[in-house]
């Protein structure tokens, strides 16, 4: 791989941009990515980060190909970058990008395909495609809209304004903004929590939460317990359950688990 690596240790997956000088995403990139994605999905591993080398996260999109190519060209390159996204975000597990610098337009787009964002303090965000005349076309929009509200999503695609990580952290777009010298620290120690966690049920949660987006509140309860029940016959749950029996008949403290992700 010319545009990234990935690694798979301790069951912590690690997908690492290096793209330079600004990370921008092309093709070789996403197929990459894909690549990448695939054999993470078949791994052991149970999180996963996305990072990068370098300053910045990504600028985005590489667009030295795009004036004078076809309409038709174009969609077909937009697709290939959509579906291989999605194909981040549908992954049974936790997903962590971890952000620094610049983290814009298609390097936005990618990093909302995770489940949490940790972000150092100088690191901003934004979507630069108003000042070419176009909009998100990788879903940047509306997946900040379902992070922070229809409102500031029109107002920060419109604008192409540049938004710290602590303003996108009071939002809610981001969930942790660290300093710059703690941040990979930070991040893994969180992956290695989750990764001694449930795997099952994180899968679950994270389909749930996606019901909830396509249909809302009804369709997520509709869709519950075909999601949930399931878990009551996975090992995990099975000794987390028996677990936390035993010590209220014993009238000690829940003890701390280390699920097998099974």
């Amino acid at each position: 791989m010319t545009h990234l690596t990935f690694t798979v240790q301790d069951q912590i997956a690690t997908i690492v941009l290096d793209n330079p000088p600004q990370n921008r995403i092309d093709l070789q990139m996403a197929d990459e990515l894909s690549e990448a994605i695939t054999a993470i999905g078949s791994s052991d591993a149970r999180v996963v980060i996305v990072r990068s080398e370098g300053a910045d996260f990504s600028f985005g999109g590489d667009i030295m190909t795009w004036p004078g190519a076809e309409t038709r060209e174009l969609r077909a390159l937009f697709e290939r970058y959509m579906s291989v996204f999605n194909q981040l975000e549908l992954l049974p597990m936790p997903v962590i990008a971890e952000v620094q610098g610049l983290c814009f337009g298609g390097g936005f787009e990618l990093a909302l395909r995770a489940d949490l964002i940790f972000a150092a303090e100088s690191a901003e965000f934004g979507h630069p495609e108003q000042t070419l005349g176009i909009v998100t076309l990788l879903g940047g929009i509306y997946r900040v809209a379902e992070r922070a509200g229809k409102a500031r999503a029109a107002e920060w695609a419109m604008t192409s304004e540049k938004v710290p990580a602590s303003e996108m952290s009071r939002a809610g777009v981001v969930n942790r903004v660290v300093s710059e010298d703690k941040l990979r620290e930070e991040v893994l120690a969180f992956a290695q929590r989750i990764a001694t966690g449930a795997t099952r049920a994180y899968a679950a949660h994270k389909a749930l939460l996606r019901t909830w987006s396509l249909g809302g509140v009804a369709a997520a309860d509709q869709a519950m317990f075909d999601i949930a029940m399931p878990l009551f016959e996975r090992e995990d749950t099975q000794v987390g359950l028996n677990s936390a029996v035993e010590a209220l008949k014993e009238g000690r403290p829940r003890p701390v688990l280390e699920f097998q992700g099974r």
